[in-house]
């Protein structure tokens, strides 16, 4: 039998156990009939995004249309989470200014 992915951890290993089902990596419990879809974003690590967060980029980006090159480490606040875009958060970068960057190019701080 198939079960979705822990909500907490994306963890594949999970488990049921009379009604509930488990994660064995991250000990969460949750009512497969009672979750809801929330739309959620992960760094580079796995770690769940959320508005005024911290991160630092894990790549050097160019910016498009810019002559900028943002480098690895350059930290950032997340102002807000978009989604069904390339680019999930709408960033404050230092040295940088404002703009959107993809979640997967971040890990947070």
């Amino acid at each position: 039998m198939s079960f979705p992915p822990c909500p907490n951890c994306q963890s594949e290993y999970v488990y049921q156990d009379q009604t509930h089902l488990v994660c064995p990596e991250c000990a969460y419990e949750w009512n497969p009939s009672e979750v809801e879809e929330a739309f959620t974003v992960h760094d580079v690590n796995g770690k769940v995004l959320e508005q005024g967060d911290k991160v630092t980029l894990v790549k050097d980006l160019k910016v498009k249309g810019s002559s900028i090159n943002l480098k690895i480490g350059t930290k950032a606040v997340i102002k807000r989470i978009i989604e069904g875009k390339d680019h999930q958060l709408d960033c404050k970068l230092d040295g940088a200014g404002e703009m959107l960057v993809t979640a997967k190019y971040v890990k947070k701080a």
